[in-house]
């Protein structure tokens, strides 16, 4: 019996059915994964690569990388999108975050006057002195991770991410490469970038870990492993050096050291069904201040690959079907209500201690910047290698938040090296004690060795639970030598010899503005070592009570951005000693009318206000205000202020663009400066100065015939280098009529 059309028809439509759904069931859509190599500042150029992605609304199911690629592979895994990631990098201050600073806002006064200061630091531990497992901790690369990865606090498991994701470390006890898909996120990025030599290493579930790309700096395979059936894969690595290139042991160490990497990136490119590959000759891995530049250049290496990326995307939604794109974000969280903590590698600190620094209670509300300021606030206090914080969800909902410390050394020796054209060349060392002579203190002991001898004990002893009432004392004593002038010319030489002993006690107050009473006793000796017409020989013994005041909002201890600082003292001085002898030549000077000196008591003032705003990325404007009074001293020529330099370099200086060091000096001095300072390159800055001083306003204060108004003006070259600022100036003063130079390395004593 024929089969009727109907019937013919539904069989053949059952027959299509069935064949369709056993090809879907046979070949389901193909997962994508991504995986982005390491390469240091190079790889930046990967954002661009996750822009086009988004554009072309390619949907990726899997993320892996190394080192850089770790960074920016994660970010776009747990929910951001190359537009967002973009931001981040863009408005990321690397100098900060690839160093061992803080913010200066966030140190007491008195940590502040150190910080920054010296070229190398050395912990003393268990009887010596000990290095670090690598140059940085970065404590705010750690602040920064921390607050990028807030959103998913509560997922330990990589594979939750909106994308799952694993990032690749070296175990540097065994070479072997570890796949970190669970723990804690911050914790595996961190050393997934622990660039041997550059970074400390990083304890992870029982392994020390240092940069995945000492290894694998390019995982496709383990994208691979984690299911994926189709790769794109974005190299920013160079590969070895061609022969021709390899003409120093630098190079041919480096050759050997990244032999394994190379012979396993190979593998990783032959699994590689998409492969992008981003030389970038122009940069390398620490091109962190050509960040913009870099991220551009992958932004057009996107924009070329972008027709492939949206052909790729079109072809797999026709034949499976149209997916969500993943250009929009799924990170959305204010805060966290911690309810419990946990503390780990306290030693001698004891937990009220840490959680009173850090300002932490349970049973409250933290935010992502609460967080930040919590670890700055404890971290500022230089109690501390490092702190980091977890948070782990509890079954409640609530969290618990568990920080990981390291104490720092309880002693620590410092060093430094200063050149000035002033003071010449020196090492400057310093020790530094916690705790030491007594609980809850600090003691330095600062040495300057050189053309100019120069030592500083000091004993700082908090008091309150607050640590916020602290007496201080210090004793003092330098010798250096001093160029003597007449008419802005040189006419001669001096030794000068200065002791110091004081006691002062100071209320600090929001880590910004400490105020204070004091009592110092001063010695000072002039002798001189060259011939001239008005020599000055002797000495002259005082002391001197005082009050003052001290204001530091300025954001970085080398070259500022924004902020002031002020310091303001009035004191009175009592029990004069002078015994000094006139000459001119090495003959005696006896007329009275010209060597009286006025030892009755007297009051004086000193003033200092500097300041900096932004005017753009690249220009900050300067301004300076200072002024010294001595009031009713008649001819006394102690205790009096030298005018000149262009860096504070001793006491009762005021500095004056266009003047060498004690050009001039005076018993009564007002300064103004104004300034620019541009950004010409990374940590290179063109800084321009004019100013203007008015000298011996009071009556009868001095023997030299100064002129009354001085003007000035310098132009500085700066590179802020790992030493300290490296700067060469040049001055001109049209009372001087002439022009001069000025060079300073370093920060002095």
């Amino acid at each position: 019996m024929p089969i009727k059309p109907v019937c013919f028809c539904l069989t053949i439509v059952l027959i299509f059915l069935f064949h369709s759904v056993s090809f879907a069931q046979q070949h389901a859509r193909p997962k994508i994964g991504l995986t982005l190599s390491g390469g240091g500042a190079k790889g930046l150029a990967h954002i661009g690569i996750l822009k086009a992605i988004d554009s072309a609304g390619l949907k990726i199911d899997y993320v892996t990388g190394t080192s850089m690629g770790s960074v920016i592979g994660s970010l776009y895994a747990i929910g951001y999108n190359g537009n967002e990631i973009e931001e981040i990098a863009r408005k990321t201050d690397w100098n900060l975050l690839l160093s061992n600073q803080v913010t200066l806002r966030a140190l007491s006064l008195e940590e502040k006057d150190e910080y920054g200061k010296y070229a190398i630091e050395l912990p003393f531990t268990q009887g010596k002195f000990s290095l670090p497992t690598g140059a940085l901790e970065s404590e705010e690369l750690w602040i920064k991770l921390s607050e990028m990865y807030y959103p998913v606090s509560k997922i330990k498991e990589f594979h939750r991410f909106k994308i799952p994701f694993a990032c690749i470390a070296t175990d540097i006890t065994n070479a072997e490469a570890v796949v970190q898909d669970s723990g804690e996120i911050i914790t595996a990025i961190r050393a997934s970038m622990a660039i041997p030599g550059v970074f400390t290493t990083v304890e992870n579930k029982g392994r020390r870990l240092v940069d995945g790309g000492v290894i694998r700096n390019f995982p496709v395979s383990d994208a691979v492993a984690m299911g994926a059936n189709y790769t794109i894969g974005s190299s920013v690595s160079a590969g070895l050096l061609p022969k021709e290139r390899l003409t120093n042991p630098i190079q041919i160490l480096l050759q050997i050291a990244f032999l394994k990497e190379n012979q396993d990136n190979k593998k990783q490119i032959s699994v590689t069904d998409f492969y992008i590959h981003q030389p970038l000759s122009k940069f390398n891995l620490a091109s962190f201040e050509k960040a913009d530049e870099i991220i551009d250049s992958g932004i057009t290496e996107g924009i070329l690959l972008y027709p492939k990326f949206k052909k790729l995307a079109d072809s797999l939604n026709r034949l499976y079907g149209q997916q969500n794109q993943q250009t929009k974000t799924g990170i959305s969280i204010d805060s966290v209500y911690i309810t419990d903590h946990a503390i780990r590698g306290l030693k001698t600190i004891s937990e009220a201690s840490f959680l009173h620094s850090v300002n932490f209670n349970e049973y409250s509300k933290y935010s992502l910047n609460d967080l930040s300021k919590m670890i700055r606030r404890a971290y500022a206090t230089r109690e501390y290698n490092y702190i980091h914080y977890s948070l782990e969800p509890l079954p409640d909902g609530n969290f618990e938040i568990v920080f990981d410390v390291e104490e720092s050394a309880p002693t620590s020796a410092k060093l430094g090296i200063h050149y000035n054209s002033f003071t010449g060349i020196s090492l400057i060392t310093n020790l530094t004690m916690r705790n030491y002579l007594t609980p809850t203190s600090k003691s330095l002991i600062t040495v300057n060795i050189g053309d100019n001898f120069r030592v500083r004990a000091e004993h700082v002893q908090y008091f309150g639970r607050e640590k916020n009432l602290e007496l201080i004392p210090t004793v003092q004593y330098e010798s250096f030598k001093v160029n003597s002038y007449t008419d802005f010319k040189k006419d001669g030489l001096y030794r000068l010899n200065y002791f110091l002993g004081d006691l002062k006690i100071q209320l600090a107050n929001r880590r910004v503005f400490t105020s204070g009473i004091g009592i110092k006793y001063e010695w000072e000796q002039y002798t001189p070592d060259l011939r001239s017409a008005l020599e000055l020989k002797g000495r002259d013994i005082y002391f001197t009570s005082y009050t003052y005041l001290h204001l530091n909002t300025l954001d970085k201890p080398i070259y500022p951005k924004k902020g002031i600082r002020l310091y303001g003292e009035f004191g009175y001085v009592f029990e004069q000693r002078p015994l000094l002898k006139y000459s001119s030549y090495g003959r005696p000077i006896t007329s009275p009318d010209t060597t009286s000196i006025n030892a009755s008591n007297f009051s004086r003032l000193v003033f200092n206000l500097e300041g900096y705003r932004t005017l753009s990325e690249h220009v900050t404007l300067m301004g300076q205000l200072q002024s010294g009074i001595n009031f009713n001293t008649g001819q006394n020529q102690f205790n009096g202020f030298l005018i000149g330099g262009l860096n504070k370099m001793y006491r009762n200086q005021i500095v004056f663009a266009g003047l060498q060091d004690a050009t001039l000096h005076a018993q009564s001095v007002a300064a103004a400066m104004l300034g620019l300072r541009c950004k010409i390159f990374n940590n290179v800055f063109l800084i321009g100065r004019t100013n203007i001083l008015v000298n011996d306003f009071m009556k009868n204060q001095t023997l030299t015939k100064n002129p009354r108004w001085v003007t000035g003006t310098a132009l500085t070259v700066g590179y802020n280098s790992l030493l300290g600022p490296i700067e060469f100036s040049a001055m001109y003063s049209a009372q001087a009529k002439s022009l001069q130079t000025y060079v300073n390395i370093g920060i002095s004593f």
